[in-house]
């Protein structure tokens, strides 16, 4: 069964950018939130899928859509083969688009001086 992503462009704010700054997402920041959605990040190469999803903090509850940075990542050097799987069936997965230099690890989203998570 195929199905579309609801976004395919990266947010302006995202945090897999390497250029944003967390505090500067908007609708307020929270490094403790931040740093929980470490459960979002598979074990690259890994056949066990967590079954979580990062979603973009531009889309409210209920309306909620993949955030871009993190499917990129995980698609990519994040290795999640159970994500790379399933979006083997999406039908817009070519249309996504990055915006400039991406963090390779979660760990590098959080804000600086943050210790080390995982």
């Amino acid at each position: 069964m195929s199905w579309k992503l609801r976004r395919v462009r990266q947010c302006a704010k995202c945090p897999w950018k390497v250029s944003t700054n967390p505090h500067d997402i908007p609708g307020g920041y929270s490094e403790e939130l931040h740093q929980a959605l470490v459960r979002t990040i598979a074990e690259p190469g890994s056949l066990d899928s967590r079954g979580h999803v990062m979603a973009c903090h531009e889309h409210p509850p209920g309306e909620e859509a993949h955030c871009v940075g993190w499917l990129m990542n995980q698609i990519g050097p994040g290795n999640n083969i159970p994500l790379r799987l399933q979006v083997m069936s999406c039908e817009n997965i070519e249309a996504v688009m990055l915006e400039g230099p991406q963090h390779e690890r979660f760990e590098d989203t959080l804000p600086k001086g943050d210790a080390a998570v995982g």
